[in-house]
């Protein structure tokens, strides 16, 4: 058995839900079927009701909201009832007026700091906003995780920075995007600290109709890792 949020695992999944725009019946059954531990969200709904859709989205899907609306803009992390949650908060990045409001949602969840990003689509503040990441990451003790939506291809600089602090936990799952037809892997779990496999991007045609990018899913094991 595991006891009270100290599993000896943690099944992470990344998802940009496009704000809820496409099929909300297919992000539940994606998010019930993958049966993630803890969920970086991209693109929660926006608006005067976007965080009573996000609290009623994570009911549907047996999770609950962990960080939601406020700073976090463009990000939000979902828990699984069960698992302590300590720290968790919204940090806004800077903003270029004109341009799409975005944050951090961080918590550390069952002694793990995790972090959902949504890199901005350019380039410069791409990289300014990484600088925040990488400056969350490095404060951080324990193990880390960060997952997202990075807005570029592996080899690009962004990733280049990444990989000098943190692994590439889902190196191995495929293209995410678009959803209907993947050639990019702009999608990814990266981690400090811990052990990662069955790391695969979500299969089946509620993914496909969920959102316009594929969710990604891995399992994490704490305890142990570089």
């Amino acid at each position: 058995g595991v006891e009270w949020g100290v599993p000896s695992s943690l099944r992470v999944l990344t998802a940009n839900i496009h704000q809820l725009r496409d099929d909300r019946s297919a992000v539940v059954a994606v998010l019930r079927g993958a049966a993630p531990d803890v969920v970086a969200i991209q693109e929660p709904p926006r608006g005067p009701l976007g965080r009573l859709r996000l609290r009623r989205l994570a009911r549907d899907a047996g999770l609950r909201v962990a960080v939601g609306g406020g700073g976090a803009r463009t990000t939000a992390l979902l828990v699984r009832d069960g698992l302590e949650v300590l720290g968790a908060r919204a940090v806004a990045l800077p903003w270029t007026p004109g341009r799409t409001r975005r944050g951090i949602a961080l918590a550390d969840v069952a002694g793990v700091r995790v972090m959902s990003v949504h890199l901005s689509l350019h380039p410069a503040e791409r990289a300014l906003h990484l600088g925040r990441v990488l400056l969350l990451v490095g404060a951080t003790a324990g193990p880390c995780v960060v997952a997202g939506d990075l807005n570029e291809r592996p080899g690009g600089p962004s990733w280049d920075r990444l990989l000098l602090h943190l692994r590439d936990a889902t190196a191995a799952s495929g293209p995410t995007y678009p959803a209907h037809e993947p050639r990019s892997r702009i999608d990814a779990v990266l981690v400090a600290g811990l052990d990662a496999d069955g790391a695969e991007v979500v299969p089946g045609e509620a993914a496909r109709r969920a959102s316009d990018h594929l969710p990604v899913v891995v399992d994490v094991h704490l305890g142990r890792g570089r």
